[in-house]
């Protein structure tokens, strides 16, 4: 096992550890969460023996073979199979020693123990390790240096799984994956036998793969026993016995009850709704364990709205004359909040530089409203920051008339106070330049907002406050995300893009998570099939769309009505939430207020039944829905 005791570790005169203790037995898998800077990858480092502690105990069994991902780049003309292989290091020495032995009972030796490392499966393994992190077979042999450098990265991460070892060290593995590949590691790493350490943002992720978390704070571990959810839980009720954190935590889980409210009257009976619903609800009840969380913002109400806010009409999407998608139709309004589904390179980026109006259209139309604003977080965001710039002053570029106060109290929300907001960004962490990326696309007032795989290089408790901002944001929003719970709690609909296409996805995410899991990646089955097994005769997929395109046309006057009447509950509920405040005021129950506080009364009257009228109507149309969705 892994044991520190009365552990002291500093970095740069920084303590990250003092006098920590903690027990990693064999084969569990533990997570290691904590704020961007606590040290979490020098704990790591000190696992590996790249750091030594200042003072206490690190011990690690002797004869344990440790694995771990690196992150630098490497620029290679190795082929990517070959440097994947590099990692089963026994097996590259024993090549080594075979070539250079000129004895044959030696020789013979190498070759029995190659027998006993299964050497002759190690190439296909190495390819299926590839192929599952998204690599195509025709890729296999490319040299290392002509990937990008997202794709290094995976390269890294395979041959850190093909090392066999006792102790796996992944430090955030998801952060250039999609969602199809981490839900390969997912599985891959919960057959894992031996022990795994895991830096990662992604709670989805981690509540899969892990069985404990150690928390990192106020320079100490803490264990939990069970998965990130668990935690969340468990550390809500220690901090809710003291008396501060609990009244903080019962404003905080009165707001996001507030929220789950006022969306259960406009959910429809949609299970995309459904599912985002429960997914509130469950927010609710982990909001308390993050009220010490040191992120506190939230997005700016855009000035102006259009609606519709964008549009794209019989769209080709691709580069020069070579198209990726064809035919695209979609229509953004305010309050839209969808999710794009699809395998890494089926054209979900490319789509989403279509709509940012970065790339342009092969064929078709794209039209913006009078009073379009678009922030757009792409994957290389944090390119395009100043680092010789401080992000107090990169805030007064874009907005030159901004009080000074106002900016210090905006960006402090990011976790950027004092003299931080005031630093070059040449020094900043990858999570702190990701932070300054959103809070200048968040500075802006865009009234959609265009998010590429934005948790990347977050820390949890940022990407929480980044899903509770996004749930009260008054304009529009198109992700892109292997972040399962960032995509479960902000988006109403999901759109799947493949082979060629972009169309509504029906299903759930979890729909989607078990058809990606279980299809034949040679022959990949649609979604909600049965990978080929069904005796169901396979069905046109233009007819298909047609009938869904045809099956919408005759839902939508009804669907409209139903849009309609919820934004005009929403408005009521507005309405008589601030006739209740005015209530509350005890001054107004005094004789000289007497005619004020009739006329609110009466007017709370008329507005209860407007909303209650307006409600029996929306319960109508919903019924009138489900019959027809089932004619059908």
């Amino acid at each position: 096992m892994i044991e520190l005791q009365e552990l002291s570790l500093q970095r740069g005169g920084k303590p990250l550890l003092e006098e920590a203790s903690l027990r990693i037995n064999p084969g569990e898998h533990m997570a290691l969460v904590g704020a961007n800077g606590s040290g979490k990858s020098s704990l790591f480092l000190l696992l590996t023996g790249a750091l030594h502690q200042d003072q206490g105990d690190c011990s690690i069994p002797s004869h344990w073979q440790i694995s771990e991902m690196k992150q630098e780049l490497d620029s290679s003309d190795r082929p990517a199979v070959d440097y994947v292989m590099d990692g089963h290091r026994r097996f590259r020495e024993l090549e080594t020693a075979i070539a250079d032995c000129n004895n044959d009972k030696q020789l013979a030796e190498y070759h029995a123990e190659l027998d006993l490392i299964k050497a002759y499966q190690i190439p296909s393994d190495a390819e299926r390790l590839l192929q599952g992190l998204g690599f195509k077979q025709s890729e296999l042999q490319h040299p290392v240096n002509s990937f990008s450098g997202g794709w290094r990265i995976r390269l890294n991460l395979a041959q850190a799984l093909m090392c066999p070892s006792e102790l796996l060290l992944l430090d955030e593995p998801t952060n250039h994956l999609d969602l199809d590949a981490s839900l390969w590691l997912e599985q891959w790493l919960r057959r894992y036998e031996g022990t795994l350490l895991l830096i990662s943002h992604d709670r989805d992720f981690i509540d899969a793969c892990c069985d404990f978390v150690v928390h990192l704070e106020q320079h100490t571990l803490t264990r939990y026993r069970g998965n990130y959810t668990a935690f969340e839980r468990q550390r809500g009720e220690r901090l809710a016995q003291q008396q501060q954190a609990f009244e903080k935590q019962q404003a905080v889980r009165a707001h996001m009850e507030d929220f789950v409210r006022r969306f259960r009257a406009q959910a429809s009976k949609a299970k995309q709704a459904q599912s985002r619903l429960k997914a509130l609800e469950k927010m609710a009840e982990i909001a308390p364990a993050h009220v010490d969380s040191p992120f506190k913002f939230q997005f700016l109400s855009p000035k102006q709205f259009s609606d519709p806010l964008l549009t794209l009409s019989q769209a080709d999407l691709g580069y020069g004359d070579t198209a990726i998608l064809r035919n695209i139709n979609l229509s953004l309004h305010p309050g839209s909040r969808v999710g794009l589904l699809g395998a890494n390179g089926a054209g979900k980026s490319t789509l989403m530089k279509a709509l940012a109006g970065a790339v342009p259209l092969i064929a078709g139309q794209r039209q913006q409203g009078e009073h379009f604003y678009a922030g757009y977080f792409h994957q290389h965001q944090l390119e395009s920051l100043d680092l010789k710039a401080s992000p107090m002053l990169q805030l007064q570029r874009l907005r030159p008339d901004a009080r000074e106060q106002d900016i210090r109290n905006y960006i402090g929300g990011f976790n950027f106070h004092g003299k931080r907001a005031e630093e070059s960004c040449e020094h900043f962490s990858g999570g702190e330049k990701a932070r300054l990326a959103l809070a200048l696309i968040v500075w802006q007032r865009p009234n959609l907002l265009l998010l590429d795989e934005p948790t990347n290089h977050l820390d949890l408790e940022m990407c929480q406050a980044l899903t509770s901002a996004l749930q009260n944001f008054e304009g529009a929003i198109v992700v892109i995300s292997h972040d399962r719970h960032l995509i479960r709690n902000t988006v109403d609909e999901l759109l799947l893009v493949d082979n060629g296409i972009a169309e509504a996805y029906e299903g759930s995410l979890d729909d989607y998570r078990q058809w990606l899991l279980s299809r034949d990646k040679s022959n990949p089955a649609e979604p909600g099939s049965d990978n080929g097994n069904s005796t169901e005769p396979m069905v046109d997929k233009k007819q298909a769309r047609q009938q869904a395109a045809q099956r919408r046309q005759q839902l939508a006057p009804v669907t409209k009505q139903i849009k309609q009447l919820e934004n005009q509950m929403e408005k009521l509920a507005t309405a008589l939430n601030g006739i209740e405040e005015q209530l509350s005021d005890a001054s107004l129950y005094d004789a000289e207020n007497k005619e004020q506080l009739k006329t609110l009364l009466g007017k709370q009257q008329q507005l209860t039944h407007e909303n209650n009228d307006v409600e029996a109507r929306w319960l109508e149309l919903q019924e009138q829905l489900d019959t027809l969705e089932a004619s059908l």
